[in-house]
C-alpha cells in the first residue's frame, strides 16, 4: 500500500503546487501528467481493484451492507473517472502540441507501473484467493482496467486479456 501511496503522491505534484502554471507544453503536460495520475491511475486503476475484492464478497453474500455501500461509491468513482478522462482528452485536443510519441509512451509506461504495483498489492492481499478470487484472476482484472483506461485516453492497449469478472462490468 505504501508503494502504491507514494507512486501516486509523486504523480501529483503539479496540481498541489500553489506558483503552478499550466502555461507552456511541458507544464501542460505536467497537468495532463499529474491527471493521469489522480483520475486514472488513483481512481481508474487502483479503486476499481479494491472495488473487485469487495464486491466478491458481496457475491458470495458476505459483508453483503458494506458491498452494497460500495457500489454506491463506484458509481461515484465512475463518474470521477468519465469526468477526468473527459477533462484530459479535452485539454489534448485543446493543446495538441503535447501529445507526443514520447509523452504518450510515459502516460502508457505509468500505466504498466501502476499495474505491477497493483499486482504486487493483490498477490500479498490474497495469496490464496478470496471467495472466488485468485491472484491471477485479480491481476488478469487489473490489466483489463488498464487496457480500459488506455483506450479511453486514445492509446494503444498493452494487455489484450479479458475481463476474468464479467460481473464486474454490471
Amino acid at each position: 500500500i505504501k508503494a502504491k501511496d507514494d507512486f501516486v503522491i509523486n504523480l501529483t505534484t503539479s496540481i498541489f503546487d500553489p506558483g503552478f502554471e499550466t502555461k507552456g507544453t511541458k507544464n501542460i503536460q505536467k497537468f495532463i501528467h499529474d491527471l493521469i495520475g489522480y483520475y486514472v491511475i488513483m481512481e481508474g486503476i487502483f479503486f476499481y481493484a479494491g472495488f473487485a475484492m469487495m464486491l466478491a464478497l458481496k457475491r458470495q453474500n458476505k459483508m453483503v451492507g458494506i458491498g452494497e455501500q460500495f457500489e454506491y461509491i463506484m458509481r461515484d468513482e465512475s463518474i470521477h473517472l468519465a469526468f477526468g478522462c473527459d477533462l484530459i482528452n479535452a485539454i489534448r485536443e485543446e493543446n495538441p502540441e503535447i501529445w507526443t510519441p514520447e509523452f504518450q509512451q510515459n502516460i502508457v509506461d505509468l500505466i504498466k507501473e501502476a499495474v505491477i504495483l497493483e499486482e504486487k498489492y493483490a498477490i500479498d492481499a490474497c495469496p490464496q484467493g478470496l471467495l472466488g478470487i485468485n491472484p491471477e484472476q485479480f491481476c488478469t482484472y487489473v490489466q483489463h482496467i488498464a487496457d480500459r483506461r488506455l483506450e479511453r485516453l486514445d492509446l494503444p492497449k498493452v494487455y489484450n486479456v479479458e475481463n476474468p469478472f464479467p460481473w464486474m462490468s454490471q
